[in-house]
């Protein structure tokens, strides 16, 4: 009997102490409030997350609908952050346990704030893109990460100061550390420098066809800090530093508004003058008549016999397409040859060749005689094949 009461006041002893001070009771009510917040999350997540989807459905705008869904984890997780801190008012601490539990909770409040503002960084800088005309596709895309990279290292501050960490020691060391990496990263700090240009001026956007002299032509993927990559035609991506292309001629044929050709047609000399103005009519005829080509009020347009070639009569022809498609480009250009060799082939002539003539003159003189060698009979002809006169 007294072993049994021994017994007996061991499991009391073990359930009033628990674990360093904190009796079992607390443990279990602390842990039956983090299991019913769990559970209230399940709630909240469906009745009312669900009702703020709805109502923001009913809006006109879409910016809420994409905060909403941007903010669906960190409000999730705002039922968890108030039992994790109704569990720790249950226990009765020490005072030292208490400050550790203290900063832990606000620790998660500064991490459950900071994590909002990371999430809806990406949908408030798309509606900024969106409906600024100042901002662009990669200047969105830039002001973004910008944003991230200022809300992670202010909440790593925030929490840091929370514990006693001291950040402007840390900040005044990274620093020091910051100048003797930019003495040996100049390229770096040059492409970016290069590349907020780039994107200030606007010189293309993701997904335009650029041409960079003497590095690289084809369509933009993405603009980066220090690079661009630009996908060539064969599908190979090329990165390019932003300071290439600061400092090469960038040309942006999507910005097109109308496709140039031009050709130098080089008809045969033997060509008369009402021929050339035949052909020259019926080209300037097709283009103006036909709605593929830009009129000549909008741009530069000629059919103009240009010049007298070493072989040909030439004929400028300069036009503009409407479309900037290059598929449907090259169409109109195939249409266009068949027509112009429908003219010329009608007017009685053809197109030159290069071609020359050789014209042998007759100076009537008597041509030289040469003497025969020892040995050589009349008539032979000598080495060189000149036939030689013999002399008597």
């Amino acid at each position: 009997m007294a072993s049994l009461l021994e017994f007996w006041d061991l499991v009391r002893e073990v359930w009033n102490q628990g674990v360093y001070g904190i009796n079992l009771p607390q443990i279990l009510a602390a842990l039956v409030i983090i299991l019913f917040s769990l559970m209230v999350r399940s709630l909240f997540t469906r009745y009312v997350l669900g009702a703020l989807t709805r109502l923001s459905h009913r809006s006109a705008t879409s910016l809420d609908n994409s905060v909403i869904q941007a903010l669906r984890e960190p409000l999730r997780f705002v039922p968890v952050l108030l039992g994790i801190f109704l569990a720790s008012r249950v226990m009765h601490l020490s005072d030292s346990a208490e400050a550790f539990v203290y900063n832990i909770n606000r620790s998660l409040v500064a991490f459950t704030l900071f994590w909002a503002f990371f999430c809806i960084s990406t949908p408030v800088g798309n509606a900024l893109t969106r409906s600024s005309r100042l901002l662009t596709e990669a200047m969105g895309e830039w002001l973004v990460k910008f944003a991230r990279l200022v809300f992670v290292t202010m909440g790593a501050a925030t929490i840091l100061e929370l514990w006693g960490v001291a950040v402007a020691p840390i900040i005044a060391g990274f620093g020091l550390f910051g100048v003797a990496v930019a003495l040996g990263a100049q390229d770096l700090f040059k492409n970016l420098i290069a590349g907020l240009f780039v994107l200030g001026e606007r010189r293309f956007e993701t997904g335009d066809w650029i041409q960079v002299d003497g590095v690289v032509e084809g369509t933009v993927l993405q603009i980066g800090f220090r690079t661009t990559t630009i996908r060539r035609f064969d599908r190979a991506p090329v990165y390019v530093p932003n300071a290439r292309l600061a400092d090469n001629a960038v040309t942006n044929f999507s910005r097109m508004s109308h496709r140039r050709i031009r050709w130098m047609l080089g008809v045969e000399y033997r060509t008369t003058l009402e021929q050339l103005r035949e052909i020259r009519d019926g080209i300037e005829r097709y283009i103006l008549e036909s709605d593929e080509f830009a009129r000549p009020d909008e741009v530069a347009t000629f059919v103009r016999i240009d010049s007298f070639n070493d072989s040909s009569i030439d004929i400028l022809l300069y036009c503009f397409t409407h479309t900037t498609v290059w598929g449907e480009w090259l169409e109109i250009k195939e249409r266009l040859a068949c027509r112009i060799k429908e003219i010329v082939e009608a007017a009685g002539t053809g197109f030159a060749f290069p071609s020359r003539s050789l014209y042998l003159e007759n100076t009537g003189e008597v041509a030289e005689v040469f003497p025969l060698s020892p040995g050589q009979d009349d008539g032979a002809t000598p080495a060189g094949g000149v036939a030689a006169t013999p002399v008597r």
